[in-house]
């Protein structure tokens, strides 16, 4: 069967829902040449079901491009508006008004890190990121208002300062690139590092009035983003949390396990925008996401506490920490049992050394070990390499051994740039899978010291460990040391040495060690 009889078919089975390919339909019939990308992007329909469509109609080819013969356009021209998702785009008419903003959203979006596949990053279009940003001002009181973006790789945070200068942004990612870009645009944005499997940074704990994310788009991945927004907010009677979530529409037994996830967490369904984010790739659902408008009740923090007791580490679709990946092999038992820890951390098999005491990756980043054990073994699993080096600082340890899943050299992207981070406080060797962290005597005097003396106290604020080094070592009254920092690392004012990026830790040993006038 083919031509018109398939095409009438195609849209008979499509029923109600037929308005996605009657929309594909009028955009092929305009005369404008189409990708195949671009039509599931415009239509926010998947690419299976566009290819269905384009599978049963006469086509003309330009590259990669198609489009309906001229003299077929008066069959299918069905005289609809292709944007069937107005709807859900409650501030399109604002878009035009921001045009300057646009562009530079463009550009900041063409020019950023690229997305991991790993951590299934798409990157939203740059009308997108707009958009949410124009959507918070039509729809909240911005003045005075804090915003947390939990994971950011679109660069909403970015969007809201421009349009919205007097909210206050933060953003927890778990990728130093992005929050390296982020402070490279001097924008004002508060950046933190952060494994949201592991726990919310502490100075983001109960921080914000309004959270926004875009996860991973597994029911695991979602609820974990939208727990960790929920515990980033101050306001737990009229805070707000933004989720972006897409799902085929072929899928409609997934994007419910995912709705499911959210009300677990009690979480009111205040509003859904349909296909009101766009993407630049995630074909298999459109290239859109829709946006939920949640609000916490005073049920969803025992069942958040409840979730996150309970937490799993493969929240993602893709890579090591896939939800659907094979069980990780357990860390080489030989290369710990000769290593005679004091504590072990992480995940390990249950007979291994049983009078060892043992702890989590999350609450030994959450608070410092009582105990200060001599030796201390740590597994980490792939997937969790970027809390390698805050898993260091985190123990005072002697001696730390790592045991990877891989080779270390393999697993790290740059090794010898982390042992220059981390020069002040352990000399690293590693081989094999194996990493080993021996720490060194602090330094007698000068910003070598300070720098040592911050990461020592990991768990602390940087910007009191290091008023009271220079009121020691540079001899600076406690005033003149807190302005001194403040100066010198205004970033730093409420972070603990773990919170920060790389970058970030590394620029603070830069400025330490520049003069400081009393």
């Amino acid at each position: 069967m083919g031509g018109h009889e398939a095409i009438d078919e195609l849209l008979a089975e499509a029923g109600v829902d037929g308005l996605r390919l009657r929309g594909a339909l009028a955009l092929l019939s305009g005369g404008r040449w189409w990708t195949l990308a671009d039509l599931v992007r415009e239509t926010a329909t998947s690419r299976r079901t566009i290819e269905s469509l384009l599978r049963v109609l006469p086509l003309e080819h330009s590259g990669d491009r198609v489009r309906i013969p001229s003299d077929q356009v008066n069959r299918y021209n069905v005289g609809i508006d292709a944007d069937i998702s107005g709807l859900g785009n409650p501030v399109a008419g604002m878009v035009a008004g921001h045009a300057e903003t646009l562009e530079r959203l463009e550009t900041l979006i063409a020019e950023a890190p690229r997305g991991r596949h790993a951590l299934d990053h798409v990157s939203a279009t740059a009308e997108t990121v707009l958009r949410r940003a124009l959507l918070l001002g039509r729809r909240f009181w911005l003045p005075g208002a804090r915003l947390l973006c939990v994971g950011d790789h679109d660069l909403t945070s970015l969007a809201v300062r421009m349009v919205h200068p007097e909210v206050e942004v933060a953003v927890a990612d778990v990728d130093d690139r992005i929050l390296e870009y982020i402070d490279a645009q001097d924008l004002g944005v508060r950046t933190r590092w952060a494994d949201l499997r592991l726990g919310l940074p502490p100075s983001l704990r109960g921080w914000a009035d309004l959270a926004i994310t875009d996860p991973p788009y597994t029911p695991e991945g979602i609820g974990l983003f939208a727990a960790r927004a929920a515990e980033g907010l101050r306001d737990r009677d009229r805070g707000r949390i933004l989720v972006a979530y897409g799902a085929s529409e072929r899928t409609p037994m997934l994007a419910l396990k995912v709705q499911k996830a959210l009300f677990d967490l009690n979480l009111l369904h205040e509003a859904i925008f349909p296909h009101f984010n766009r993407y630049h790739g995630a074909e298999a659902i459109g290239s859109a996401a829709d946006l939920y408008v949640l609000r916490p009740t005073t049920k969803t923090w025992p069942a958040i506490a409840a979730r996150l007791d309970r937490l799993a580490t493969a929240i993602y679709t893709q890579g090591p920490q896939a939800v659907e990946s094979a069980p990780a092999a357990p860390p080489d038992e030989a290369a710990v049992t000769a290593f005679g820890p004091d504590l072990l951390a992480g995940d390990w098999p249950r007979g291994l050394l049983p009078q060892v005491p043992r702890t989590r990756l999350a609450t030994l980043l959450a608070k410092p070990y009582a105990a200060d054990p001599e030796r201390v073994a740590i597994a980490v699993p792939a997937g969790l390499e970027a809390a390698l080096p805050r898993l260091l600082l985190a123990t005072r340890a002697r001696h730390v051994r790592v045991l990877a899943a891989g080779a270390v050299v393999d697993r790290m992207a740059d090794l010898p740039a982390l042992a220059a981070l981390l020069a002040p406080v352990y000399r690293l060797t590693a081989e094999g899978h194996v990493l080993d962290a021996v720490r060194l005597s602090p330094p007698d005097s000068g910003p070598d010291r300070v720098v040592r003396r911050i990461m020592d106290s990991a768990h602390g604020k940087v910007a009191n460990t290091w008023r009271e080094a220079l009121t020691e070592t540079a001899g600076l009254t406690k005033r003149q040391a807190r302005a001194a920092v403040e100066e010198a690392a205004p970033w730093a004012l409420d972070a603990a040495p773990l919170e920060l990026p790389l970058h970030r830790l590394a620029e603070m040993r830069t400025r330490i060690g520049a003069p400081t006038t009393a």
